[in-house]
């Protein structure tokens, strides 16, 4: 059985929400945070489902249309929630990437982000026990960046685009001797300025900090080899931009073991109580399409098994001037 975890609240209350293969939900009785339940189930070495005993019906759908659905994941203090990702890891996701790039440079030479996708397509999917070539890795930020279902996606207001990014996050919780425990996968926005990271290639690591959505669910158990979505962006109640989007291993370069591999083979990455939130990249952008995104821009990201979509208002923070003094 797979379960698909809900965090939500109820009348002031946390709440831990299943729902099973049928549809239906229920308040999990074990724990009202899924980093709670994650702790029960590795102090008794069991899986999140196995430690998930079940209580009263929650209406899910109810709690969307009021606001009271939370991001899937979460950690008491947000400086040890480390949002991630890696780039250039779905067969395709060149294309967009080498469209932005290549206008500065000349001839038929390959630029950087072509050379980074081919070598994952040679080496990213090593034998078991092996170790692949490490992809594209980027920062995000902690979990003060991390927006709630529905909320606002904001662009800081020095920012020259914001723009969506479809994917696949796996969810981790590093255990009291350091060994990553994988608690599922959400569906995502890896939410960028594109416009910044085309200009220079060297500005990824700038375009990457910024604000990320998760879907309601994390989908417990293994991830589906072949993920098929839709990507849109509604404006005025209109949808105009869309587009289908794949992921999953079957549409990869890379495995997820290798990405993992990659990511948690640092002892930054290993701390007991940390919470890893890791995109895995996409092939599909409306910029690269030429697409321009507006201040109330809806985003609309859908795949199963996933139930509930990843919906998210694009809104500008307001200006911030950056004083510094010396002490």
């Amino acid at each position: 059985m797979a379960f698909r975890f809900v965090q939500l609240t109820d009348s002031e209350a946390r709440r831990l929400a299943a729902i099973d293969d049928e549809g239906r939900a229920r308040r999990v009785q074990a724990a009202d945070t899924l980093y709670a339940l994650a702790q029960v189930a590795i102090a008794k070495g069991v899986t999140l489902v196995e430690a998930a005993t079940l209580g009263e019906t929650i209406d899910i759908a109810a709690a969307l249309a009021e606001g009271r659905v939370l991001a899937p994941i979460d950690h008491p203090d947000p400086a040890h929630l480390q949002m991630t990702g890696t780039g250039l890891t779905h067969l395709g996701s060149a294309e967009g990437r080498d469209k932005m790039h290549k206008a500065a440079q000349s001839g038929e030479q390959l630029t950087d982000s072509m050379r980074m996708f081919l070598m994952g397509v040679e080496g990213g999917k090593p034998a078991a026990g092996q170790e692949g070539v490490q992809p594209e890795w980027f920062y995000k930020g902690d979990g003060s960046q991390l927006v709630a279902p529905g909320q606002p996606l904001a662009s800081p207001s020095f920012a020259k685009d914001g723009g969506e990014e479809p994917e696949i996050a796996g969810v981790y919780v590093i255990g009291p001797d350091g060994t990553p425990h994988r608690l599922g996968f959400c569906l995502g926005n890896e939410f960028s300025d594109h416009v910044i990271e085309r200009g220079n290639y060297l500005w990824l690591a700038h375009s990457k900090l910024r604000q990320a959505a998760l879907g309601p669910e994390l989908l417990a158990g293994p991830l589906p080899d072949d993920v098929r979505g839709t990507s849109r962006i509604v404006r005025d109640g209109q949808t105009v931009w869309e587009k289908p989007f794949l992921s999953g291993e079957a549409n990869m370069s890379h495995t997820l073991a290798n990405l993992e591999h990659h990511h948690f083979k640092y002892d930054l990455f290993r701390r007991p109580g940390d919470v890893h939130v890791h995109f895995f990249g996409t092939a599909t952008l409306s910029f690269s399409e030429g697409f321009q995104t507006e201040v109330g821009d809806v985003f609309e990201i859908e795949a199963a098994p996933f139930q509930y979509p990843v919906s998210n208002p694009l809104a500008q923070a307001a200006e911030r001037p950056v004083t510094v003094k010396s002490l």
